[in-house]
């Protein structure tokens, strides 16, 4: 057989292969379509559902009196919460890859989330970066009070060292024995890491950032029920990868309110949380209710929305 008949009966093999793979590839994406439209109906339906309750104006309205709430009465639950539960364990996989990153995926998951929704409506670089800042300046907020209740617990507390009592000849401790050495000129920080007890006053600053962030995604979320709106009215289908970061941004707002409640139930700290939920409510509302309501020549980045539906910038 020469080498021109030879290439011949490849290049045959080779379309029939093809030909081969292709009737595969239909027979495999047929009823792929066919499982994949009811569930993007679905999808669509909830994410409907769940950007008309976050926009809801009693939800908005109120939503800081049922935040408040959790954190004045969630300690009760202390009373009936089983000690031997995976979620008294402060090494458990929520505390130890949320809870210590709380605001990191929030301005993650937020930030593309407004983003991405302000740039999808009005095409502006300038108005982007202008709804963008508002999360910044909550970023800021966040570090300057964890800066000032640090420098607070340093000068408010005192670092003691765990001492072993004296025992006399019968081998029981001598009465009247320290427990406790004091250690001045210690922060809190480098007291623990040396593996000794901190005691003073202190606000928790899980239960601020928790509360600050579950408020800033009511607030920068309730909006997108609007984007919807004018979605259909302009004939068009709203973005998925909008859709999905909406979506991504809810299971994270739910995933700080079960954090919360646990944190609240299972290590309850009275006053402490409920001064650190107090300082997180007044920075939402200093913000959001505050500043953010000024207009844009006053430095304000405005509110959730603001330029995007309407034909002002």
């Amino acid at each position: 057989m020469d080498s021109n008949t030879e290439n011949s009966w490849k290049s045959f093999g080779a379309e029939v292969n093809l030909e081969k793979l292709q009737k595969v590839a239909a027979e495999l994406i047929l009823p792929g379509r066919f499982i994949l439209r009811p569930l993007s109906a679905a999808l669509e339906l909830v994410t409907r559902l769940l950007a008309w309750v976050l926009g809801c104006s009693l939800v908005r309205r109120h939503f800081h009196l049922m935040l408040s709430g959790l954190v004045l009465f969630g300690p009760l639950l202390s009373f009936w919460v089983s000690r031997y539960s995976i979620f008294a364990n402060g090494n458990h996989y929520l505390y130890r890859k949320f809870l210590r990153s709380t605001w990191g995926w929030t301005c993650i998951l937020t930030g593309s989330f407004v983003s991405l929704l302000s740039f999808s409506a009005r095409r502006s670089v300038s108005l982007t970066l202008r709804h963008l800042s508002r999360i910044g300046l909550a970023g800021l907020l966040w570090w300057g009070c964890r800066r000032l209740l640090t420098l607070l617990e340093d000068a408010a507390g005192a670092c003691y060292e765990p001492l072993a009592p004296a025992q006399d000849a019968h081998g029981s401790p001598a009465p009247g024995q320290p427990l406790l050495l004091l250690h001045e000129n210690q922060s809190k920080a480098s007291c623990l890491k040396a593996n000794m007890m901190w005691r003073g006053y202190e606000v928790s600053q899980e239960t601020l950032v928790l509360c600050l962030c579950c408020l800033l995604l009511v607030e920068e979320l309730s909006v997108f029920g609007r984007h919807l709106a004018q979605e259909r009215r302009l004939h068009r289908s709203p973005s998925s990868p909008l859709g999905a970061l909406f979506l991504l941004c809810v299971v994270l707002l739910i995933i700080w309110m079960v954090l919360l409640l646990c944190v609240l139930a299972y290590f309850p700290a009275w006053p402490s949380q409920q001064l650190g939920g107090a300082l997180g409510y007044l920075g939402w509302r200093g913000l959001y209710q505050g500043w953010y309501r000024l207009t844009p020549s006053q430095g304000s980045p405005g509110l959730p929305g603001e330029g995007l539906f309407n034909g002002r910038l």
